[in-house]
């Protein structure tokens, strides 16, 4: 467990989750279940007996440092890595891997983001322990699959060699597809979705990185003697004015020979947007997922959050959004929150305290 390390990307806004995730204050930082405890508190409780708690490293944007501490007041300043710029997933993992490798040349690492539901938190520590005990040994790339219950067009697909292998080799890759090829996918029975969760030893990560994103790979190798001491800063500063940005889909997996997946399902969401909220929260008589001061009449298949500091009457709606958070109120149908990327855009035209 000592060569155990887990990063967590906690530097994202999550515009689709707007009005409740805002800028200066994302997503992850949110209770959004109302159980006591953020998303990101939730990621960190998760690897509890997977890894010590010295071992979690999380890479986020510099405004967030001060909540992140407020948090996770466990971490030291070194457990936070702060980007000066969002480059996408690539670099974030880069630097904190590299970092990790000159503390650990040995770490077997766990990379995850922030803002996930996982209802099943025992079955996902058991199949992280299954990730780990292939990449141990063995310089693969493994992600998790998550078993599709939908033919959802908002996920990434991972195809895979069926066998009876549990960490079984991937096939492709494919971002989004549209409806007709998503429920060829299911048909098939050889499709997951793409959780977004990666294991593997420092080496591994290392080549892979060389081979197929030699730029950030020389970038971060020469923070080495930097990282851990007070010139680190400065170093990072510099480096991310060179990186470009770019995915660890785009940039290694799906590039790499090496990549493989083990199957999981232990109650997953990514929590992208406010129907994948609503999927993943208890509902009343009405199939309404509520939250705030409310009186609702005739009002179903909706999801409903706002302050309980005033109270909301709702009625007569069916399927729709209705979320207020410090000033804003979004009422939309729940079938064109993907409007919402538009709205936040208008939104950011009228006056940016709104985003």
């Amino acid at each position: 467990m000592q060569d155990t390390y887990v990063i967590i990307m906690a530097g994202g806004v999550g515009t689709r989750f707007w009005p409740f995730s805002r800028t200066d204050f994302p997503k992850q930082f949110h209770d959004v279940l109302g159980t006591g405890r953020s998303l990101l508190q939730q990621t960190v409780d998760r690897f509890e007996g997977v890894c010590p708690i010295e071992n979690i490293y999380i890479v986020t944007s510099q405004e967030y440092k001060e909540l992140i501490k407020q948090q996770i007041p466990e971490l030291t300043d070194d457990q936070i890595l702060l980007e000066p710029h969002r480059r996408n997933t690539a670099p974030c993992i880069a630097y904190a891997c590299y970092k990790i490798a000159a503390r650990n040349p040995n770490a077997n690492v766990v990379v995850a983001p922030a803002d996930h539901i996982i209802l099943k938190e025992e079955v996902f520590r058991d199949t992280i322990r299954v990730a780990l005990g292939a990449t141990r040994n063995e310089d693969i790339l493994v992600t998790l699959g998550i078993q599709p219950t939908r033919p959802d067009t908002g996920y990434g697909y991972i195809q895979y060699i069926p066998d009876k292998l549990t960490v079984k080799k991937v096939k492709s890759f494919t971002e989004k597809p549209h409806l007709e090829l998503a429920l060829q996918f299911l048909d098939s029975g050889d499709f997951v979705w793409n959780a977004g969760i990666f294991v593997w030893n420092i080496n591994a990560f290392k080549k892979a990185l060389t081979s197929f994103q030699p730029d950030i790979a020389e970038i971060f190798q020469g923070g080495n003697e930097h990282y851990y001491l007070d010139s680190e800063d400065a170093f990072v500063q510099r480096a991310y004015q060179h990186c470009g940005s770019i995915s660890i889909d785009n940039g290694i997996m799906e590039k790499a020979e090496n990549v493989h997946v083990v199957l999981a399902s232990f109650g997953w969401s990514d929590l992208g947007t406010w129907k994948s909220m609503y999927e993943v929260s208890e509902k009343d008589a009405n199939l309404n997922v509520t939250d705030g001061n409310l009186i609702l009449h005739n009002t179903t298949n909706s999801i409903i959050k706002t302050p309980k500091d005033k109270l909301v009457v709702v009625n007569g709606l069916d399927g729709f959004i209705v979320a207020e958070f410090d000033g804003v109120l979004l009422i939309c149908k729940k079938d064109d929150e993907q409007k919402v990327k538009e709205f936040v855009a208008e939104a950011k035209e009228l006056d940016p305290k709104y985003v």
